[in-house]
């Protein structure tokens, strides 16, 4: 099908071919010469059209889905997504109106402009990745290859299947029938969050985890991401020195620039953190399951993390990622179940648990500091958030339900998982990554054993054979070696035979 883009205007702005392409259909969609619903070339044809790479075209279309401006359906295509609307008029909403010159960042808090500054460097970051891929991949290859069905050990939404499913929508009528009846139940509205779910998580975490906490201690918030920088507003102060993993989950990096944080680098080993006298008073740490690496965390060093705690009188943020799915073995005990001087705030999560679209997330704190996240909460959500879901997910809890549905999960991930591991040896990946061994999670990591340069071909190469991984440099704090992350959750066990594959074919492509 035929499109008419300003592409030709683009480029003369924008200098890489794959960016000029995306600011032009992004004009026509917010213009509204491609209206909503509009379905656009495969990125075979829109490449012909314009005498592109599709993987330029491909990477186009990647940032207007990141961005909202498409959704893709297998086999059907991508489409246009429809805009707001006010009053019967389409709104179009400026997605980097941040980078917007004419703005009087000058007027924005220190904060605001902090904010501003990341995103432009996100932006940038992408960017110059894309383009040393784009400039050091042999476009014959990229043009040639036949269109595949993606696989993307990128992302993907996990969702809740068979009984659990059942079971969930049994909690959530339930759960409205209760709203119905007691809509001025006053434990309910409270900002920390559903008492009968702050109750149920405290029993889950006993069980499972060794924690003592009590209801008070708990507070709930949209997303365990939320409870994060909300607690680097708490926390830190201008130029204030903190410790992060590095590499490390980018958002706590941005959420403590933002706050005027000073970051200390901690590097790490093949066991995590790497202990050290660091003259500061707080520490973000991933003990349970390392992100992005894997690494558990011994027991020697908590204990060496924890007396660091206590002679600094320091925090530390113990983020339990996602160590609920564990293989074998019975976890190391939380840092905040070994806390004898109340110095560790648990943070948890059920997005991962349960599915992507759960936003809810949780704090286990001091009641001192309960009392301020609250209050600091109350600014943002006068309201709890996602009343319904949390009132069904503590009677999901309550039930038992959710400890069910963790054990069918963690059987369906582990066998996922030991799929993963074995077409990775069958396909010889081994000799291209370094891989970090892991009895628990939801995606394997990896170090590249070989030059930048190759990586980055082969990244390109890859999506042409209609296979895309997640590049773990955006989790690095300081430079290092190429790695990987490959999420295998949300795939079938043919669906990553077939991905692991076609990373084997297309990097002999490269040979």
């Amino acid at each position: 099908m035929d499109i008419t883009i300003a592409y030709q205007r683009a480029i003369q702005t924008y200098q890489h071919k794959y960016l000029a392409l995306y600011h032009a259909l992004r004009e026509g969609i917010l213009g509204g010469s491609l209206a909503s619903g509009t379905r656009l070339p495969s990125t075979r044809d829109l490449a012909a059209m314009y005498g592109l790479s599709r993987g330029s075209v491909s990477e186009a279309y990647d940032m207007l889905l990141a961005e909202g401006y498409v959704q893709s359906a297998v086999g059907k295509g991508t489409f246009v997504i429809e805009q707001p609307t006010v009053s019967g008029k389409e709104v179009h909403i400026e997605a980097s109106s941040y980078i917007n010159e004419k703005a009087p960042l000058s007027s924005l808090s220190v904060w605001g402009q902090r904010i501003i500054q990341m995103e432009q460097e996100i932006i940038q970051f992408r960017k110059d990745h894309s383009d040393q891929r784009d400039d050091q991949t042999p476009s014959a290859i990229s043009n040639t290859r036949p269109p595949l069905e993606q696989i993307s050990f990128q992302s993907g939404d996990i969702m809740l299947e068979g009984s659990s499913q059942t079971s969930w929508k049994s909690a959530m009528s339930a759960a409205s029938k209760d709203l119905q009846k007691s809509t001025t139940d006053s434990a309910l509205t409270t900002v920390q969050g559903d008492i009968g779910l702050r109750e149920a998580i405290c029993n889950h975490v006993g069980r499972t985890r060794g924690i003592t906490a009590t209801a008070e201690q708990v507070v709930l918030c949209s997303g365990s991401m939320e409870v994060i920088t909300l607690l680097c507003q708490l926390l830190i102060n201008e130029d204030d020195q903190v410790i992060l993993e590095d590499p490390c989950y980018s958002g706590m990096r941005r959420a403590i620039i933002a706050c005027g944080g000073v970051i200390q680098p901690a590097p790490l080993d093949e066991h995590g953190v790497i202990p050290q006298d660091w003259k500061a008073r707080l520490l973000f740490v991933t003990p349970g399951r390392q992100f992005p690496t894997g690494a558990v965390l011994p027991l020697a060093r908590r204990q060496q993390l924890l007396e660091w705690a206590n002679t600094h009188s320091a925090w530390i943020i113990e983020d339990d990622y996602d160590s609920e799915f564990r293989w074998s073995g019975r976890p190391i005990e939380p840092l905040k179940a070994l806390d004898q001087t109340d110095s560790v705030i648990y943070v948890g999560s059920f997005s991962k648990s349960m599915f992507s679209s759960l936003r809810l997330g949780y704090a286990i704190l001091p009641t001192v500091l309960a009392e301020a996240l609250t209050a600091a909460k109350r600014l943002y959500d006068p309201l709890p958030p996602a009343r319904l879901e949390q009132r069904a997910l503590a009677r999901f809890m309550i039930r038992g339900d959710y400890v069910r549905h963790l054990r069918r999960m963690t059987r369906l991930y582990r066998s996922r998982y030991d799929v993963f591991q074995q077409s990775i040896q069958e396909e010889r990946l081994d000799e291209l990554f370094d891989w970090q061994q892991t009895d628990c999670g939801l995606h394997a990591y990896a170090t590249w054993k070989h030059d930048a340069t190759r990586y980055n071909q082969w990244m390109t190469i890859a999506r042409t054979y209609g296979v895309i991984w997640r590049d773990a440099a955006d989790y690095q704090l300081t430079p290092s070696a190429p790695s990987a992350c490959f999420i295998f959750a949300h795939l079938s066990e043919p669906q990553i035979m077939e991905g692991v594959k076609r990373l084997q074919q297309s990097w002999e492509s490269l040979q």
